[in-house]
Parts: structure tokens; C-alpha cells; sequence
């Protein structure tokens, strides 16, 4: 379900929604990487700070 948000406000270009406020969610569990993939179209990787 969350997955299906984020999507949807990523898509319309929501403030804050772009991908580095993406990776937010998969750092707090809320999407996986490969999630923020399928969203982002760009792979996943942490900035190296956690």
C-alpha cells in the first residue's frame, strides 16, 4: 500500500519526492530497494552515512 503512494507522488512530482526523498523510505522500511527501482528507475545505494 505504501508502495502504491509513494508511486503515485513520486509520478506527480510531489515536493520532497524525488529520489533522494525516495531512498527515506526504503531506509525506514517502508519499501524495498528493488521498489525504489521500479519507482526511481535508478538502482539503490546508500550514501554510505548509516
Amino acid at each position: 500500500m505504501r508502495y502504491q503512494w509513494i508511486k503515485k507522488y513520486y509520478d506527480a512530482g510531489m515536493p520532497g519526492y524525488d529520489n533522494d526523498g525516495i531512498k527515506v523510505f526504503v531506509a525506514a522500511g517502508w519499501i524495498t530497494a528493488d521498489q525504489y527501482k521500479q519507482i526511481t528507475k535508478v538502482e539503490y545505494v546508500t550514501d554510505g552515512l548509516r
